[in-house]
């Protein structure tokens, strides 16, 4: 007896093992004729009616087939007759053989499709669709959770609320305190500032933060040429100017370059796109490729920036506005970070009204509100003159889903652009930042006090005198 039958004859007999298996089963799986007009017969019943058929169900549906030669129909009646299936069989252990047979008949089946492709016989498919070929036939299994049981599923639960989430941290304090420890996986975070605050220099200072930690980075530009983004993560690595990096002999560049790359494990690979001429479906195509290629998996990814990217569900023409655009672009790119499990990084423009602006809110979002809708975590890059002289940058968290927002809602960072760096500043430096409601002398504000907000406030009891 055929494996074939196997699962024929318990699709037929046990409901409990047709549910677990049919959504994973496909028509192509079945090499022979036969097998594919009964799976066909099963699956359009299941389908309108909810429940698997009767042997004689299907001896009755195989009759009506319309155009079906003699010789096929005789084969798949006497097929039919002999389904039958054992109760005492292991169903994890049948469960387990289907996920195998499928998994087997999806390589095949890639394999065949390739040599179509290299035979120049398929004409709608090029040579460059073969790893992603490969790649979904080899990612196929079966997925039978279906969703959490609040009261069974306690334990599992509470293992979850103790369980020490994987995340990419950062190497400035503040910002791994908003986080809890950093970045978790299958999040999109955003970055919004005015232009030359600072967007692409706190990626690529977060990136050399992360391959220092041993982490494998991607970073994909499609505002500077790969060679200025090493450019920048070079001199915070070798802690060097920009002026003196173009100034370095070979010698003395080599030495630098070996004594960064001893300091980690850590990989980085910098891919550049024209501006707005790829999106999530080039960058999966390009972690596909790097997977394969050079057995390349990267820990966090980061897009500079994303209203450059292109969406890959929506053409950009005179109908589509903003808005929908660019939170087609960001549901993406959240989509592909929840897709390969990592975290992805990206950076968005403040609107005209933002650009000078020194308490920037989420309304400053340049071309859509939806993006902050769709991320995870979005927070403010805002300097002035006088954060500027003090080589700082003030930091405001606009929302964030891993902890309290109110928590640390505003502080600063140091900044030496010359070498690309961030720091932390003294925890004297964090005290004049006005971080507290601004009713902090009514009940309201002294149970926020309790809470751990900081005392100043915007405003004193003197600008309320006149609501008495």
């Amino acid at each position: 007896m055929s494996f074939e039958q196997v699962i024929f004859g318990n699709l037929v007999n046990r409901e409990e093992y047709g549910r677990k298996v049919i959504p994973f089963l496909k028509k192509e799986y079945f090499h022979d004729k036969t097998d594919q007009i009964i799976f066909e017969l099963i699956d359009n019943y299941v389908t309108k009616y909810n429940r698997f058929p009767t042997t004689e169900a299907l001896k009755i549906d195989l009759s009506n087939v319309s155009g079906i030669e003699t010789g096929l129909f005789d084969e798949a009646s006497s097929k039919v007759e002999t389904f039958e299936n054992d109760p005492n069989t292991e169903l994890d252990w049948l469960v387990d053989k289907t996920e195998k047979f499928c998994q087997e008949k999806a390589v095949y089946n890639a394999i065949m499709q390739s040599i179509q492709i290299l035979d120049n016989k398929d004409f709608k498919r090029d040579k460059g669709s073969i790893p992603e070929i490969l790649s979904d036939a080899l990612s196929v299994s079966f997925d039978t959770n279906i969703g959490h049981n609040w009261s069974d599923d306690a334990d599992a639960r509470y293992e979850f609320y103790h369980r020490k989430e994987s995340r990419v941290p950062f190497n400035l304090d503040y910002f791994n305190r908003i986080t809890k420890g950093g970045l978790p996986n299958k999040t999109l975070n955003i970055i919004l500032a005015s232009t030359g605050v600072g967007k692409s220099l706190f990626m690529c200072h977060c990136a050399a933060g992360n391959i220092l930690d041993g982490k494998n980075v991607l970073y994909i530009t499609m505002e500077m040429a790969e060679e200025r983004i090493a450019e920048r993560i070079d001199a915070n690595l070798m802690d060097v100017t920009l002026d003196e990096l173009s100034e370095l002999d070979k010698i003395t560049f080599d030495k630098k370059m070996a004594r960064a790359r001893n300091k980690t494990s850590g990989k980085l690979i910098i891919k550049e796109y024209p501006t707005s001429s790829a999106g999530s479906a080039n960058f999966r195509h390009l972690l596909n490729e790097l997977k394969l290629k050079k057995n390349f998996i990267p820990d966090i990814v980061y897009v500079d920036y994303l209203n450059i990217c292109a969406s890959s569900r929506i053409k950009y023409t005179s109908n589509v506005n903003s808005y929908t655009y660019v939170k087609a672009i960001a549901e993406e790119l959240r989509g592909l970070a929840v897709e390969y499990n990592i975290p992805i990084v990206s950076a968005t423009q403040t609107t005209r009204s933002g650009i000078g602006s020194s308490d920037i809110d989420l309304t400053d979002t340049s071309e859509s509100i939806g993006l902050p809708a769709t991320a995870d975590m979005m927070f403010a890059l805002i300097s002035t003159e006088e954060l500027q002289d003090l080589n700082q940058i003030l930091v405001k968290q606009l929302k964030n889903r891993y902890n309290d927002p109110t928590r640390h809602r505003r502080f600063v960072i140091g900044v030496d652009r010359s070498r690309m760096k961030l720091y932390d500043v003294e925890p004297e430096a964090q005290e004049d930042i006005l971080d507290g409601p601004v009713m902090d002398k009514t009940d309201f504000g002294r149970r926020n006090d309790d809470m751990g907000f900081s005392k100043k406030s915007k405003f004193s009891a003197k600008d309320f005198e006149a609501f008495s």
